[in-house]
């Protein structure tokens, strides 16, 4: 994702309805679905949207959650399913912009907002719930196409049909991606730095991928350690 690029927000989506899941939280607001007309953007999310797992989702860091259309259509031929538009929890479904290669710190205007990519989507037992798909988390996580958190700079409205554009990205270069498959740690580590604004989440990502590689070098893939804190 580069400065520049432009996408398109195909739908977006707040909770249908609480859900009951067997997992330690035992309700979820996965059920997301499309909403018309604009939708109000405040600093800790859509209004008519919220999470019950306010430990791991929500607040000011991951209000607001991207995926891309591309990688939604990939799974759904894949899966051999219709994914409409909040399958995935997402709020906004966007088309044109790889989104789970968003840089940390980018940041997309969209209507009157303007949003700061913040982390990546980890995937959870309830996502496992409500996929119905066997060894879903995992394949999931194997194929790291996550989706983006999204961190609310200035409120406003947006609605379906509106453009996104991407209006800055750091120099650094890191993508949530790199955080999600922690090949890199000491890239990783640079983030500390380069983005002061960062998560205790997202330091957190990166402390257990340091430690994961210090113990076995060879280790190429994290997404699943990550996973555990979660599951």
């Amino acid at each position: 994702m580069r400065r520049g690029d432009s996408g398109q927000v195909l739908a977006v989506c707040v909770v249908h309805a609480e859900l009951e899941v067997p997992t330690r939280v035992g309700r979820t607001a996965i059920d997301k679905r499309p909403l018309p007309g604009r939708v109000p953007v405040r600093t800790l999310g859509l209004d008519g949207d919220h999470v019950c797992d306010v430990k791991h989702h929500g607040g000011v860091h991951q209000p607001v959650y991207a995926y891309a259309e591309e990688d939604a259509r990939r799974w759904g031929s894949e899966l051999d399913r219709e994914l409409p538009a909040g399958w995935f929890g997402e709020n906004l479904r966007i088309a044109g912009l790889p989104v789970s290669d968003a840089v940390f710190g980018a940041r997309l205007a969209i209507g009157d907002t303007l949003l700061e990519v913040s982390a990546p989507r980890v995937p959870c037992a309830t996502f496992q719930h409500w996929s119905g798909e066997a060894q879903w988390v995992k394949r999931f996580a194997r194929q790291s196409d996550t989706g983006a958190y999204l961190r609310v700079l200035t409120e406003g409205t947006i609605g379906a049909g509106d453009e996104v554009s991407v209006v800055h990205v750091p120099d650094h270069g890191i993508t949530v991606r790199d955080l999600f498959t922690g090949n890199d740690p000491e890239l990783l580590a640079t983030l500390l730095t380069a983005e002061p604004t960062i998560s205790d989440d997202v330091r957190m990502q990166i402390e257990r991928h340091a430690r994961r590689h210090a113990k076995n070098p060879a280790t190429r893939r994290g997404a699943e350690l990550d996973m555990g804190a979660q599951l």
